[in-house]
């Protein structure tokens, strides 16, 4: 008996689909969703996350993803103050196998084309490890705000948000990515079983209609992919039309392209290949390549499918890039900032890069976030450092063009959180570190001032649980003024 009615239709196709293992997959719809979260290695140490996490919140490795971890459900780690501090990102089991499928490097270009709510582009960038450039898009503002304050949250920096539609974003970036993700829209027959609104919107219309946007994605997609690039298309759907016969048709139109199989890394490898009971994998067209489908009633996770697609020819190395504007090599024009035309900006934040960071000022201790290429760049009154791969000029609706590192207020610069979150405690003068379920930790997140420890004084310093960056304060006199975000703030 299940616990919620499933359309009708749907259930005659997957009979139809299924066979003989309808039934067991029908018993799948009975057990709970797997629920599990993936660490943030970009915070720090993952031993040392796991170490506080694993009995915290019981727990247990994913096989195909080497920093995912299924949690049990009355631990609510989401609850807790690490997810604020952006140790580790909750996200379904199953969708953190296309990241590890796609396996991108430090160095590589990286372009998430629907990338709302983050979970992919968070994976991606922990893969990066600060080196190269990941851009998230998304084309529906309400979702590309969500996305960008999940990049701000896992303390990311080499990454901007866009929210663009795939046409527009390929005349900006022609040929420009290594590896594209491309998570489609789709009819989310994968996600019935947890997301009751998936199950009321479906129809048996809905695959032929997200199969014709799927395409037009697809498409913008190629265009931006690199000669010997590499795209993964993902969904989170059982219907053929959707998956199979969508990848069929792009080779079809792409002669260019063709399907790899996966199995890049140990932990994916034995999702997809090494224990047959746990994945299908389905050959698509004539291809020698496989398309991979994750059934509920097989893995701990949801229905999802994905591919891996090469683009024919050879690389070229990053020296030869084009930039978004057209130059070569991320030869760009200087900001306003970088002329020196605002003086009394630059002068406020060197006084406040002095008073915070630990060996401002010192040639052997260059700062955190200048170990990605990049410039700052001015918006108004609010200072960004981006990646030397990214020209937010041209028209393009941007959310995050990079890391923010501040506002220009009367005479003083203030510190962003997205900055608090970046930086580690041992890289500023003052930390003040409280133990996870504290007090202190709960009034922080509330909003309230904490006082401070030793000596009074004045300045900004970080907030820290665990060890692990919260947010800012200000310390004046014997008290830290609570600078944590009030969009943020818990109620209780």
């Amino acid at each position: 008996m299940q616990p919620y009615p499933l359309p009708e239709a749907f259930l005659k196709k997957m009979h139809f689909l299924l066979k003989d293992e309808y039934e067991a997959f029908l018993a799948s719809y009975s057990a709970p969703s797997c629920r599990a979260l993936r660490l943030n290695p970009l915070k720090g140490d993952l031993n040392a996350m796991l170490s506080l996490c694993a009995a915290k919140f019981q727990l247990t490795p994913v096989p195909w993803a080497k920093e995912g971890f299924y949690y049990e459900e009355n631990t609510h780690p989401g609850r807790h103050p690490y997810h604020d501090a952006g140790l580790y990102y909750i996200q379904e089991p199953s969708a953190m196998a296309p990241a590890s499928l796609l396996s991108p490097c430090p160095g590589d270009y990286v372009l998430d084309l629907c990338a709302a709510p983050g979970g992919k582009s968070t994976q991606i960038a922990a893969r990066l490890k600060g080196q190269g450039f990941l851009l998230s898009n998304e084309i529906h503002p309400a979702r590309a705000k969500i996305l960008s304050q999940n990049i701000e949250r896992m303390g990311i920096a080499n990454a901007a948000v866009t929210c663009e539609d795939s046409e527009s974003l390929a005349r900006h970036f022609p040929e420009f990515f290594d590896k594209i993700m491309v998570d489609a829209p789709c009819s989310g027959e994968g996600m019935f079983r947890r997301d009751e609104n998936a199950r009321g919107e479906w129809s048996l219309k809905a695959p032929a209609l997200c199969q014709s946007r799927q395409q037009e994605i697809l498409d913008q997609g190629a265009k931006m992919l690199k000669p010997g690039g590499q795209m993964v298309y993902s969904t989170c759907t059982f219907s053929p039309e959707e998956n199979e016969e969508s990848i069929a048709l792009f080779l079809e139109s792409h002669p260019d392209f063709f399907l790899l199989e996966g199995g890049l890394e140990d932990g994916f490898q034995d999702f997809s290949r090494g224990n047959p009971a746990w994945i299908s994998e389905e050959k698509t067209g004539d291809e020698a390549g496989k398309a991979y489908r994750a059934w509920p009633h097989r893995i701990k996770g949801e229905g999802h499918f994905f591919a891996l697609l090469k683009k024919e020819g050879a690389g070229e190395g990053k020296e030869n890039i084009r930039d978004p504007k057209g130059n070569i090599g991320g030869k760009q024009r200087k900001t306003p900032w970088e002329k020196g035309k605002d003086p009394g900006k630059k002068k406020a934040f060197e006084e406040f890069l002095a008073e915070t960071l630990e060996g401002f000022g010192k040639k052997e201790a260059p700062l955190p976030w200048e170990a990605m290429p990049g410039r700052y760049l001015l918006f108004g009154e609010q200072l960004y450092y981006v990646h030397q791969a990214f020209c937010p000029e041209g028209g393009m609706k941007i959310l995050r063009p990079g890391l923010h590192l501040g506002t220009f207020k009367p005479n003083r610069f203030e510190p962003s959180h997205a900055l608090a979150l970046f930086l580690k405690p041992d890289q500023v003068k003052r930390a003040d570190d409280f133990p996870g379920g504290s007090r202190e930790i709960a009034g922080y997140l509330r909003g309230e001032s904490l006082p401070a420890a030793g000596a009074e004084g004045k300045g900004w310093g970080l907030i820290t649980v665990d060890g692990f960056s919260l947010g800012w304060a200000k310390q004046v006199g014997g008290m830290l003024k609570n600078h944590y975000p009030k969009g943020l703030r818990r109620l209780s």
